[in-house]
C-alpha cells in the first residue's frame, strides 16, 4: 500500500523529499535564533533579542507552512528532530555573520528544490515554492544591511548601544 500511495501523490516523491530537508531547515533555523536571540539579552542587546526572537518565530512559520503544503499535496511531511545548535557566540557581529551564513545556505537550498521541482515536473511545489525565493531575498538583504550598519557604526564604547538600537529599524 505505501508504494501506491507514494505513486498516486500530487507532490513529486523527489520535491517531497526535498521539501522534508526544508523543514528540517527551517526548523534548525528557528531554534538557532532562539540560541541568537538568548546569547544577545545575556549581553545587554536587548533589541538585538527581540529581532532573533521574531526572526525564530518567522522561520518557524517557513517551517509550518512547507510542512502544510506537503501534507495538502498528499506527501508525508516528517516531523524534525533538531540537534546541534550552538549556544556559543563572540559577539554581536559573529551572531549576524552566522545568520548570513545560515540565510545564504537556505536560499540555496530553495533554489536546489524549485530547479529540482522544474526537473521533474512538479508545477505545485515550484511555485508553490515563488514565496520562499523572494522571502530569501529579503532576509538576506536584512542582514547584510545590519552587518552594513554594524561595520559603519564600529563595535567600541557607545557604539554597541547605537548598534542594538539601530537593529529596532529591522523589526515590523
Amino acid at each position: 500500500m505505501k508504494d501506491i500511495a507514494r505513486q498516486s501523490l500530487s507532490i513529486k516523491v523527489e520535491s517531497m523529499d526535498l521539501l522534508n530537508n526544508q523543514i528540517k531547515m527551517e526548523a534548525h533555523a528557528s531554534a538557532t535564533y532562539l540560541a541568537m536571540a538568548s546569547w544577545c539579552d545575556q549581553n545587554g542587546f536587548f533589541t538585538g533579542a527581540k529581532f532573533f526572537y521574531k526572526q525564530a518565530e518567522e522561520e518557524r512559520e517557513h517551517m509550518m507552512k512547507i510542512f502544510q503544503f506537503v501534507i495538502d499535496a498528499g506527501g508525508n511531511a516528517i516531523s524534525p528532530e533538531i540537534g546541534g545548535i550552538s549556544h556559543e557566540y563572540s559577539s554581536i557581529v559573529d551572531i549576524f555573520e552566522n545568520a548570513l551564513d545560515h540565510e545564504i545556505r537556505v536560499t540555496k537550498s530553495i533554489h536546489n528544490i524549485v530547479m529540482k521541482a522544474r526537473e521533474v515536473g512538479d508545477l505545485a511545489t515550484e511555485r508553490f515554492l515563488d514565496w520562499f525565493v523572494l522571502e530569501q531575498v529579503e532576509e538576506e538583504n536584512t542582514i547584510r544591511d545590519i552587518l552594513d550598519m554594524i561595520e559603519l557604526t564600529g563595535t567600541e564604547g557607545v557604539g554597541l548601544q547605537i548598534i542594538d538600537g539601530k537593529i529596532n529599524d529591522w523589526i515590523d
